[in-house]
Protein backbone atom coordinates (compact mmCIF):
# COMPACT_ATOMS: atom_id res chain seq x y z
CA UNK A 1 0.00 0.00 0.00
CA UNK A 2 1.38 3.37 -0.97
CA UNK A 3 1.68 6.21 1.51
CA UNK A 4 -1.21 8.63 1.51
CA UNK A 5 1.23 11.51 0.97
CA UNK A 6 2.55 9.91 -2.22
CA UNK A 7 -0.97 9.38 -3.54
CA UNK A 8 -1.84 12.98 -2.71
CA UNK A 9 1.27 14.19 -4.54
CA UNK A 10 0.19 12.33 -7.67
CA UNK A 11 -3.30 13.84 -7.47
CA UNK A 12 -1.77 17.30 -7.13
CA UNK A 13 0.46 16.68 -10.16
CA UNK A 14 -2.54 15.53 -12.20
CA UNK A 15 -4.39 18.75 -11.37
CA UNK A 16 -1.34 20.84 -12.32
CA UNK A 17 -0.96 19.00 -15.63
CA UNK A 18 -4.65 19.56 -16.43
CA UNK A 19 -4.43 23.23 -15.46
CA UNK A 20 -1.49 23.99 -17.77
CA UNK A 21 -2.32 21.59 -20.63
CA UNK A 22 -3.78 24.21 -22.97
CA UNK A 23 -1.03 26.71 -22.23
CA UNK A 24 1.67 24.09 -22.88
CA UNK A 25 0.00 23.17 -26.18
CA UNK A 26 -0.04 26.79 -27.37
CA UNK A 27 3.58 27.38 -26.34
CA UNK A 28 4.75 24.18 -28.04
CA UNK A 29 2.97 25.03 -31.29
CA UNK A 30 4.55 28.49 -31.24
CA UNK A 31 7.98 27.02 -30.50
CA UNK A 32 8.36 29.21 -27.40
CA UNK A 33 10.67 26.99 -25.35
CA UNK A 34 11.63 29.83 -23.01
CA UNK A 35 7.95 30.18 -22.10
CA UNK A 36 7.73 26.42 -21.53
CA UNK A 37 10.67 26.57 -19.13
CA UNK A 38 8.89 29.23 -17.08
CA UNK A 39 5.96 26.91 -16.39
CA UNK A 40 6.06 24.80 -13.20
CA UNK A 41 8.01 21.54 -13.49
CA UNK A 42 4.98 19.48 -12.49
CA UNK A 43 2.99 20.99 -15.38
CA UNK A 44 4.68 18.48 -17.69
CA UNK A 45 2.73 15.23 -18.16
CA UNK A 46 6.03 13.33 -18.27
CA UNK A 47 6.35 13.79 -14.50
CA UNK A 48 3.14 11.82 -13.86
CA UNK A 49 3.62 8.34 -12.47
CA UNK A 50 1.27 5.44 -13.11
CA UNK A 51 -0.09 3.92 -9.91
CA UNK A 52 -2.39 1.00 -9.19
CA UNK A 53 -5.97 2.25 -8.85
CA UNK A 54 -6.66 -0.02 -5.87
CA UNK A 55 -3.45 -0.10 -3.84
CA UNK A 56 -1.45 2.85 -5.16
CA UNK A 57 1.55 0.64 -5.91
CA UNK A 58 3.89 2.40 -8.39
CA UNK A 59 5.81 -0.64 -9.63
CA UNK A 60 4.58 -3.45 -11.84
CA UNK A 61 1.78 -1.31 -13.29
CA UNK A 62 -0.28 -2.91 -16.05
CA UNK A 63 -1.56 -0.06 -18.21
CA UNK A 64 -4.27 -2.10 -19.94
CA UNK A 65 -6.00 -2.88 -16.63
CA UNK A 66 -4.93 0.10 -14.51
CA UNK A 67 -3.69 -2.08 -11.65
CA UNK A 68 -0.38 -3.52 -10.47
CA UNK A 69 0.69 -7.05 -11.34
CA UNK A 70 0.08 -8.20 -7.76
CA UNK A 71 -3.48 -6.86 -7.72
CA UNK A 72 -4.09 -8.28 -11.20
CA UNK A 73 -3.00 -11.72 -10.03
CA UNK A 74 -5.23 -11.59 -6.95
CA UNK A 75 -8.21 -10.47 -9.02
CA UNK A 76 -7.58 -13.15 -11.65
CA UNK A 77 -7.42 -15.87 -8.98
CA UNK A 78 -10.76 -14.69 -7.59
CA UNK A 79 -12.28 -14.73 -11.09
CA UNK A 80 -12.94 -10.99 -11.17
CA UNK A 81 -11.23 -10.49 -14.54
CA UNK A 82 -13.13 -12.22 -17.35
CA UNK A 83 -11.17 -14.21 -19.90
CA UNK A 84 -8.10 -14.74 -17.70
CA UNK A 85 -7.24 -18.27 -16.65
CA UNK A 86 -4.51 -19.43 -14.36
CA UNK A 87 -1.63 -20.85 -16.38
CA UNK A 88 1.42 -21.63 -14.26
CA UNK A 89 1.57 -19.18 -11.46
Amino acid sequence: MAKESMKAREVKRAKTVAKYAEKRKVLKEAGDYVGLQKLPKNASPVRMHNRCKLTGRPKGYMRQFGVSRVTFREMANQGLIPGVRKASW
